[in-house]
């Protein structure tokens, strides 16, 4: 596991194009999913990242409250399933439904998608406004394994509040940290 930040890519970019299937449902996903969603989070996270296992239901709580909210949230796992088979689209899928995931969940098997983003950690954080152009990169919180801190999902959320009200993209935003994108051999692009 090495430990690596968010590229933090510029505020400002819109965002990628991809299509995706939710390995929950089998359905479909591309930006035109949540086109009527005043805002987009997408997180790349997977099953067994200690980083994501730490804030995974505070992430879940999080996530399902702003879908609520009508916010576009997608989860993504890019990691290389055949060398970490617990990352695995069945994996993805048991991990969804333990902890309740009303949102979908989606299996980067090219990593193309990853790529596209910028995204370099698990877990990693992009919210877009209702333009699509990047408002927040970065952290859930500053709640880390062994840390100590709770996980309160503060920055994430306060970002997600800003996008909602149409505000301008937070001053200070800090990168989030986690393992690597498991990248297939041969495959890691030149910003990993």
């Amino acid at each position: 596991m090495a430990l690596t930040p968010s590229t933090m890519l510029a505020l400002g970019t819109p965002l990628p194009d991809f299509t995706l299937a939710d390995v929950t449902t089998g359905r479909p996903l591309s930006p035109a999913t949540f086109a009527d969603c005043p805002a987009l989070l997408v997180m790349f996270i997977c099953c067994h990242c200690p980083y994501v296992k730490h804030l995974q239901r505070g992430l879940t709580a999080l996530a399902n409250e702003y879908v609520a909210k009508g916010v576009g949230v997608l989860a993504v796992s890019s990691n290389d399933a055949a060398a970490y088979p617990e990352d695995a689209p069945e994996s993805l899928k048991a991990m969804a439904q333990e902890l309740g995931f009303q949102f979908p969940y989606a299996y980067d098997e090219t990593q193309e998608v990853a790529k596209a983003f910028q995204a370099a950690c698990t877990p990693d954080f992009f919210v877009y406004d209702r333009a699509r152009t990047l408002v927040y990169r970065g952290q859930m919180d500053d709640s880390r394994p062994g840390n100590g801190l709770p996980v309160t999902g503060q920055d994430l959320r306060r970002a997600l509040d800003a996008a909602l009200a149409g505000e301008p993209p937070l001053d200070g935003q800090k990168p989030s940290v986690g393992c690597n994108i498991k990248w297939r051999p041969g495959n890691a692009p030149s910003y990993a």
